[in-house]
């Protein structure tokens, strides 16, 4: 590119600086009719979705009280499921046949034998199974619900509850039971610390949910369950503190949540992408987490969380731009370390965005502006380099993106060996066959080690896919691409929210009471209060 611009004759400072005006002013129409079309495409769908009047459901066949019809109505309603399983018997004292349903994998099978089909064939009688005595003390279930149709019935045990259909009574009987196998809790592999709780969320939703509560004993601290997905659906929970949450932001978080119309939301990603306020946006507007702590944390700072079914990724909304650099292992430590962790984050962060772009432009553009021993340093290592420093800097960021990539694909014991290796077989090859210059080399090896301090994986991603953006803009218009790039970005991220608030906010909009938990982290005893950007009900952090 820099070759291209070459051949236009006496492009000084003041056609630069004229681009430089002209460029933001295009993109920003361009980003805002596409936008525009986005957000209007999308409201659209939601009004007619609403406004469109669902059939009336089909009556439900309920339950006629003769045993061999409900067992026959059961069995087609389910369907060929060949991973239900069926067990007639007799139940010795009450004399009569009964049949429990059940689905392979979802219960464990050897405590099912024990604890229900052995009271049931030999124990249960007529006074324990009797209408009025359904929550009676001499049952031994813990939750146990009524179904008056075969269709209800059988929607639950497909659900994972056991189904229990006896003959002479009315009405099908569902007993919520434990899990089956199900993966340890482990240390969070996205998310690992040198000091903190090795625990992690789980596929579980239940599991979850209970090391929430573990964290800590409070009355206040509310979970509340709904289901979503319109073909196959899966739960989803939503907790938070209610006498600190705010009631504008739990409502909208309930609505967005309620908005979803997918047949599968197979991860929480999926959730994060319908319930975000810009779409088109390269940064995450919702906090990723696999760290209970992490989610506790939040909750006692306002916000509220969201677990789902079938995932170890949990929701924090909302979330702003600092959040995404800050690390639970801040707080573990003392201020003065946590604090220094900190800012280099925000170093890293900057480097992973512009140090390829600064290289560029440097190079291609203004080398007048490099100390004059380290130009001719430079000048050297790149005798020979038949590419300009665009080329020879998407090369190797390329090749080094392609490395990362796999290292993540291949399996964990090579994986990481696998990456280190190539990447210095592949440095030390092109500095070898005069592709790249040796500087060059180290500039994208902190590049990459710089994306890698970033906490957020995701955050990370975003950073990086950037980075080729602003390497764009170096290539064309040098340093003042460079700035350029940076202001659009800056004025991007002012206009940007999260659940309706500013995502970065304490910079902008300037609250000075929230810098103390910003680019540094202030004494645990001066952070008296929580962050005003949530508006919680009860401000103190002490009573």
């Amino acid at each position: 590119m820099h070759t291209i611009i070459s051949y236009i004759p006496d492009w000084g400072v003041w056609e630069q600086a004229l681009i430089a005006l002209l460029i933001p002013i295009l993109i920003s129409r361009l980003y805002r009719s596409v936008y525009t079309f986005g957000k209007n495409g999308n409201t659209s769908k939601q009004a007619r979705s609403r406004a469109e009047v669902a059939p009336p459901p089909e009556a439900s066949e309920l339950f006629s009280g003769s045993y061999d019809d409900d067992f026959r109505h059961i069995q087609n309603a389910i369907g060929g499921n060949d991973d239900l399983h069926c067990r007639p018997f007799v139940m010795q004292r009450l004399g009569a046949r009964a049949a429990l349903f059940s689905v392979n994998g979802m219960q464990n099978n050897r405590v099912l034998d024990l604890s229900i089909m052995e009271f049931l064939m030999y124990e249960a009688g007529a006074d324990t199974l009797s209408s009025a005595s359904l929550n009676a003390p001499n049952l031994p279930f813990s939750s146990l619900m009524e179904a008056t149709s075969c269709s209800e019935f059988s929607r639950s045990v497909l659900f994972g509850h056991v189904g229990l259909l006896i003959e002479g009574f009315p009405r099908g009987l569902l007993i919520e039971f434990p899990e089956g196998s199900n993966r340890a809790i482990t240390e969070p592999v996205s998310e690992a610390l040198l000091r903190g709780p090795r625990l992690g969320f789980s596929e579980v939703l239940s599991i979850n949910t209970s090391m929430l509560r573990r964290q800590g004993f409070s009355e206040q601290l509310e979970i509340k369950h709904c289901r979503v997905g319109t073909r196959l659906s899966k739960d989803l929970a939503i907790a938070y503190m209610n006498d600190i949450v705010n009631p504008d932001l739990l409502h909208e978080v309930q609505n967005r949540i309620g908005d979803i119309d997918m047949d599968f939301i197979a991860e929480s990603g999926y959730v994060e992408q319908f319930i975000e306020d810009n779409y088109l946006s390269p940064f995450q507007q919702v906090q990723n987490t696999e760290r209970p702590d992490r989610v506790i944390a939040a909750l006692l700072e306002g916000r509220v969380a969201i677990l789902l079914d079938g995932t170890p990724f949990a929701l924090i909304v909302p979330a702003t731009f600092s959040m995404l650099l800050q690390s639970p292992e801040d707080y573990y430590e003392r201020w003065l370390p946590g604090s220094l962790l900190r800012l280099l984050r925000f170093g890293a962060a900057f480097l992973a965005l512009l140090a390829p772009s600064l290289y560029i432009s440097f190079i291609s553009f203004h080398p007048g502006l490099i100390p004059t021993e380290l130009a001719l340093s430079i000048i050297k290592t790149r005798q020979g380099v038949p590419f300009p420093s665009v080329i020879e800097v998407l090369i190797l960021e390329v090749s080094i993106e392609i490395l990362r990539e796999a290292g993540i694909r291949l399996p964990q014991p090579i994986g990481p060996a696998m990456g280190i290796v190539g990447g210095l077989i592949i440095g030390d090859a092109a500095v070898q066959a005069g592709i790249v210059s040796p500087f060059l080399v180290i500039v994208v090896a902190v590049t990459a080690i710089s994306s890698f301090s970033i906490p957020t994986y995701s955050a990370g991603i975003t950073l990086r896919m950037l980075r080729f953006v602003g390497m764009l803009f170096a290539a064309f218009l040098g340093m003042f691409g460079t700035i350029l790039f940076f202001l659009l970005i800056c004025s991007h991220l002012t206009k940007l929210r999260s659940f309706g608030m500013p995502f970065l906010t304490p910079i902008s909009p300037f609250r000075l009471s929230n810098w103390k938990d910003l680019f540094l982290r202030a004494p645990l005893m001066l952070m008296k209060r929580r962050p005003v950007l949530f508006k919680p009900q009860r401000s103190k952090r002490k009573s």
